[in-house]
């Protein structure tokens, strides 16, 4: 192994650490964050100063922007030419700094997200204002260090005359930090520095006083002062940007939402595409047309509205679903003494202002040292004048100009310098105007160097010329606040009305659990016969609901779970069409099955209540508020035993009677006040006792004692019997036998279990379903008014080896 080949080990971890630990220095301090002291990221400082050493200013023509970019690569950041120009450009946009540093010329790109023309077509040169971020930067104000080649020699920060780092914002992200400082308005920030300067002890809350917040570029509504103060004191907070709008009327009764200002950073285009798109998909029942009108005279973008429509419900939908409203959080980072600190409003204003004090101190310090050497150069012409004649023999008796110069020099005493420019003195300086033009340019010198003596050695002088050089800055480029500012955020609610256009319309469930909802004009034109509703073969209805598409449906399953649905959410289908399978709309567990589906048009009744039934007999009420939730999942109604399910669950008002029935033929009559309110998910009490291998398996509501209770066995055989028959008892009973069952081996059996029971105050229409898929109509007043304990006759014909399965009202 040669000597050049001599490796040393190392720890992956260690070398990967040391690599990265330098890029994220190099990108923490010189490319992503920018320093507190004139607000920029080293890219854009080059690209100013690059500009202002080339004479690229405000005063001469543009000049192209890929030779300023080829200046600033060549000279000063050794990076690719579109990370420069992009820098560029960003400097050249109005939507985005508070007051622009780069004056360009050609297609700089647009609020549209529209990329900048090519930088072999743009011109650019520096704006007026950028000028006073580099004003006295050859007075020696601020440091030099050598360029990345040792060629040249660039700014380390610029002198920056005002606050940029407030008044253009920043953004940026490196490794380990982000920063997000956003653009205030110039006027404010130079009075809080000045007010700052007079009482270094000033709290935040008088310096707010001067700041109200940031001031962005494209204006619009700023909401939330808890998130200003804490950005203030911390560096850290949020906002809300809302945009500015208007509502216009317009003839025949319509409406428009006018959009004049958006929030900052929010690209026109893609909010009027977000807003055309709710349009298109119907998400909002009432836009007609969205328009981008903005031009020559400014943003404005139109939302027309249709005819009756709710402009201020669709505008709040709008702020809420789009960025026609936005979150804004404020990560004030800066570059602190080379390392990165997260700053408070006061902290910044401090920083500047110590780098002002530095500036002016330096600039008046480099002054004071040209008018000293002017001055002494002075007095030497002056002294020379005075004894011109000596001077002019000393001179002629010399051999050559040195020594003219030492003779000058010791004969008179003159410095080197003097002798010098006594030596370089023109024959026409030596006329009486020109002698007493030497005197009065001295003693104008001499004031200046005292004033400038003053400045340096009175703190109060040095505060008062930087407050003075503010201010009339201030005064030429201050502009009026453009974003308005509003203390409290304003919530924003969207009624449903907004959303969904109000409607009629009919929701079926069949009993495979299918769902649809259809609306009147599709159950009209298919004939208007609630029977005739599409199903898929061996399927049938189970319940038909007339309902508003501003509804909502509570669904129950018998394991106790349920679901808010609201009907407009429900696919829309024909009324001969199938619908849709339940468990695409909701998701509904396999093993479980709905057992009720209650209509509600709001959580508010005081006196409604959800009563469940438990096919052990068990029976709870819990007021109907208690079940009103935001999820769209399944939420826990009632808490089920194991073996148990629920049957059903009624909207109740407590004024009426429960009465249970079996399937072994017994029945309860009991008060539903009985029933005392429970919580959501408690078990609820007894509501009978049952046998060993009985269950419930219906539960009537009933009132006073007319009308009939009709039970039909699982064989078709019914009755129909006095609901009289069936007195009031305490709950938690046996109960009373409400059908007899015939046996015996001579004997025609009329079921082993009763399929079903109803209430009948009027006749009812019913339909039978067999195990086998056999459908049975018949009405209620076929079955027998007969004694309570009677055995019934046949209502329904059942196959051998066939059973009822279900029995349903029809609609």
């Amino acid at each position: 192994m040669s000597s050049l080949e001599n490796f040393l080990p190392a720890f992956l971890e260690e070398v990967v650490g040391d690599r990265f630990g330098r890029y994220s220095k190099y990108i923490i301090q010189d490319r992503a964050i920018p320093d507190v002291r004139d607000g920029l990221k080293p890219v854009q400082r080059r690209i100013l100063y690059a500009m202002y050493d080339s004479g690229n200013t405000p005063d001469k023509p543009y000049r192209k922007s890929a030779k300023t970019v080829g200046d600033v690569m060549g000279n000063y950041h050794p990076h690719g030419d579109s990370s420069i120009y992009e820098g560029m450009v960003r400097m050249a946009q109005p939507w985005k700094m508070g007051h622009v540093l780069v004056d360009g010329h050609g297609n700089w790109g647009s609020q549209d997200d529209d990329p900048a023309a090519a930088m072999r077509y743009t011109e650019a040169r520096l704006s007026p204002i950028a000028l006073e971020l580099l004003r006295d930067i050859e007075k020696r104000t601020v440091p030099f260090k050598d360029n990345f080649d040792n060629t040249a020699m660039e700014p380390v920060v610029l002198p920056a005359r005002f606050p940029n780092l407030l008044v253009n914002g920043a953004s940026g992200i490196s490794a380990g930090f982000a920063t997000e400082i956003p653009p205030h308005n110039l006027r404010e920030v130079i009075d809080a520095c000045v007010a700052l300067m007079e009482n270094p002890q000033l709290e935040l809350g008088d310096i707010r006083a001067y700041i109200k917040g940031p001031d962005f570029p494209t204006g619009g509504i700023i909401m939330g002062e808890e998130g200003i103060r804490e950005a203030y004191e911390s560096g850290k907070g949020r906002i809300y940007l809302r945009s500015k709008t208007e509502i216009e009327s317009l003839r025949g009764g319509k409406q428009q939402i006018v959009i004049t200002e958006i929030p900052y950073q929010v690209v026109k285009s893609r909010l009027v595409t977000a807003m055309e798109n709710i349009r298109l998909e119907k998400k909002v029942d009432g836009i007609a047309e969205v328009r981008d009108e903005s031009g020559r005279a400014g943003l404005r973008i139109v939302v027309e509205l249709k005819k009756d429509a709710d402009a201020q419900g669709i505008l709040a939908y709008l702020l809420k679903k789009t960025d026609l409203q936005v979150t804004y959080n404020f990560n004030m980072v800066a570059i602190v003494n080379k390392a990165p600190r997260q700053l408070g409003l006061k902290a910044m204003l401090d920083a500047y202002i110590a780098h002002q004090r530095e500036v002016v101190t330096f600039r008046t310090r480099f002054e004071l040292e040209k008018l000293e050497d002017r001055a002494h150069v002075l007095e030497g012409l002056v002294k020379a004048l005075n004894i011109l004649d000596e001077v002019i023999a000393a001179i002629k008796a010399s051999k050559n100009r040195q020594d003219a110069q030492n003779n000058l020099q010791w004969m008179f005493g003159f410095t080197e310098r003097q002798a010098d420019s006594i030596l370089s003195l023109q024959l026409y300086r030596l006329t009486n105007l020109e002698i007493t033009s030497l005197q009065k340019e001295l003693e104008d010198i001499q004031k200046k160097i005292a004033t400038l003596r003053g400045i340096l050695e009175s703190d109060r002088k040095l505060i008062a010329l930087i407050k003075k050089e503010l201010l009339e800055i201030r005064e030429k480029y201050g502009i009026d606040r453009r974003s308005q500012i509003q203390g409290e955020v304003e919530e924003l609610k969207v009624n449903l009305e907004v959303l969904v256009a109000q409607e009629d319309v009919l929701v079926t469930l069949s009993n495979d659990g299918y769902i649809k909802r259809t609306s009147m004009l599709s159950f009209t034109r298919s004939g208007a016969e609630r029977s005739g509703s599409g199903v898929k073969d061996g399927d049938y209805i189970r319940q038909i609901i007339d309902v508003n598409t501003l509804q909502n449906l509570l669904i129950f399953t018998q394991h106790g779970q349920y679901f808010v649905l609201p009907v407009h959410q429900i696919p829309e289908f024909k009324w001969k069409d199938n619908g849709t399978a339940i468990v695409n709309v909701i998701p509904l567990a396999k093993d479980d099955r709905i057992v009720s589906v209650i209509p509600l048009a709001g959580f508010d009744e005081a006196a409604a209540s959800l009563v469940f039934i438990t096919k052990r007999g068990q029976v709870k009420r819990t007021e109907l508020k208690e079940y009103e939730t935001k999820r769209t999942g399944s939420v826990a109604a009632c808490k089920v035993a194991s073996g148990d399910e629920v049957i059903s669950v009624t909207l109740s008002y407590n004024r009426q009677e429960i009465l249970l029935l079996t399937k072994l033929g017994m029945a309860i009559r009991f008060a539903e006040s009985e029933v005392n309110p429970m919580g959501r998910v408690s078990a609820g009490v007894k509501g009978i006792t049952l046998k060993a291998d009985d269950e419930v398996i219906t539960g009537l509501w009933v009132e006073g004692d007319e009308g009939e209770v009709l039970v039909l066995s699982d064989l078709g055989y019914g009755k129909r019997s006095l609901l009289l028959d069936y007195p009031l008892q305490s709950r938690g009973g046996k109960g009373l036998q409400t059908f007899e069952f015939k046996e015996g081996k001579r004997v025609k059996p009329n079921g082993s279990v009763l399929a079903g029971g109803f209430h009948c105050k009027d006749p009812l229409q019913l339909s039978a379903v067999t195990k086998e898929g056999e459908v049975h109509s018949f009405s209620s007043e076929a079955a027998p008014l007969a004694d309570r304990k009677s055995t019934g006759k046949i209502l329904v014909p059942v196959a051998k080896n066939d059973h009822i399965a279900d029995i349903y009202v029809l609609s």
